[in-house]
């Protein structure tokens, strides 16, 4: 069986999805479950680990910048995208899957 090593990046682009997928559920079920139906018990337990995972999403895409050499404007659109539904998807398949963990960034 192959050695595979998890790298940083490999890391941030799990919690990126994780990321995007918890921001998924909160939005369209725990959300509507909590208002709609009346029923916040969802929303309670989600909404930490989402937070969670969005601030070691945001400390790895620290990490990995700092390594690539990333400019500040690909800083700001990886936060940005934290926030806008479908976002982290779109950062991994435009940026985090074209890099190899041993390449310069595209910047």
């Amino acid at each position: 069986m192959a050695n595979r090593s998890l790298t940083k990046m490999g890391l941030l682009r799990i919690l990126g999805f994780l990321e995007g997928l918890s921001l998924l559920i909160l939005i369209f079920v725990a959300v509507p479950m909590k208002y709609y139906y009346g029923n916040p018990n969802l929303s309670a337990t989600l909404g930490p680990i989402h937070g969670a995972i969005f601030v070691l999403f945001i400390f790895m895409a620290l990490l990995v910048g700092i390594k690539h050499n990333w400019k500040i404007k690909l800083y700001i659109l990886i936060f940005l995208a934290c926030f806008i539904p479908f976002g982290t998807f779109y950062i991994d398949n435009k940026f985090f899957a074209k890099l190899k963990s041993d390449q310069s960034s595209p910047q």
